[in-house]
């Protein structure tokens, strides 16, 4: 890119997060002014009374804020992940699940909710269990003590049929009056319980994983030329792919944990950002990051606004992921692919 654009596209990834971030806490059944949402802000920051209704800084700092910070780091952590797997596996229909993560997600937080009937264990449990799955699926494609990106996928697809398999054993034998409901619409996905202190707990991993890919964004583009290549240049391919799958798995966990099972951001926003940047990981990391959070924004603003009851955030995702994923088969023409 030219040093023009470099500059636009800089700017564009950091002002646009930051309008749908400040948008989407105006939006909603109840209008906060933009003006009222930085008064309110300034009240939660220095403690000082800005002369504004409780319910207005109640609705700002406590319900609002906490959500679109967590959706926007969702959607980053999503985003970045899946631009990750694409590039380490040289595929690009794969996404932050391919190694099995949601599925286990999907089987931790089933168990908690069945056995526990905890609210504060589901995201723990859900974490876990997305972690476990992609240690397994790891172990499961190990061949003569190496691990080639075949045998990975193909280990992740045993690993997430034999979870699935579990959580749909869970959902038969779940209470159908109390159980099996909050377990479909974990499953669903929704930003809709969303707590300060889940926020900054659940914020923890992801900071971790998304902070290891934007440092290992340069390697990515050796080790997306192949293993034969990625060696000749002088690169530990071992480590660095354990090290890249490793940070993507804890942004993926961190995010499904939180958030439930969100699908296609993984999918289509890193080829978003090969349309707008380009394939260098060192500009496309940053660019599915900034246009993850704005999606998960965008569409969970849509999910609480659009009717009196709260549609959830998987199944806007999808209803606008899956047309817009064929529109962008038709635009490229398959040219990134």
């Amino acid at each position: 890119m030219s040093r023009r654009r470099k500059i636009l596209v800089t700017l564009l990834l950091i002002l646009l997060p930051v309008a749908f971030f400040c948008g989407t806490i105006c939006i909603g059944r109840y209008y906060v002014s933009l003006t009222d949402v930085f008064l309110s802000l300034r009240q939660g920051i220095t403690g000082h009374s800005s002369g504004l209704s409780p319910e207005i800084t109640a609705v700002v700092l406590q319900i609002r804020l906490p959500r679109a910070f967590l959706g926007a780091i969702v959607g980053a952590s999503l985003g970045a992940s899946g631009a990750a797997f694409q590039s380490i596996f040289r595929n690009p229909l794969v996404s932050g699940g391919i190694l099995g993560v949601s599925s286990g997600a999907g089987f931790g937080a089933a168990l908690a909710i069945i056995f526990f009937n905890n609210i504060f264990l589901t995201p723990i449990f859900a974490f876990a269990f997305g972690v476990l799955a992609v240690i397994l699926s790891y172990f499961a494609g190990r061949i003569d003590n190496t691990s080639p990106t075949i045998t990975l996928v193909l280990g992740g697809i045993i690993i997430q049929s034999i979870f699935s398999a579990l959580l749909s054993l869970l959902k038969y034998v779940a209470d159908a009056a109390t159980q099996l409901p909050a377990i479909t619409f974990w499953l669903m996905g929704s930003l809709a319980s969303t707590k300060t202190s889940d926020m900054f707990l659940s914020s923890i991993p992801m900071f971790i994983g998304l902070l290891g890919l934007l440092a290992m964004r340069y390697r990515l583009n050796v080790l997306s030329m192949g293993d034969r290549e990625a060696k000749t240049l002088g690169i530990h391919v071992k480590a660095n792919k354990l090290s890249v799958i490793a940070f993507a798995t804890l942004a993926t966990a961190g995010a499904v944990c939180v958030s439930g099972v969100i699908g296609w951001i993984g999918l289509i926003i890193p080829h978003v950002g090969r349309m707008l940047v380009g394939n260098d990981n060192k500009w496309l990391i940053p660019a599915s990051m900034s246009l993850g959070a704005c999606f998960v924004i965008f569409c969970d603003t849509i999910c609480r606004s659009l009717t009196g009851g709260e549609i959830p955030l998987g199944i806007m995702t999808a209803l606008i992921g899956g047309p817009f994923f064929i529109y962008l088969l038709k635009k490229t023409k398959g040219r990134n692919w």
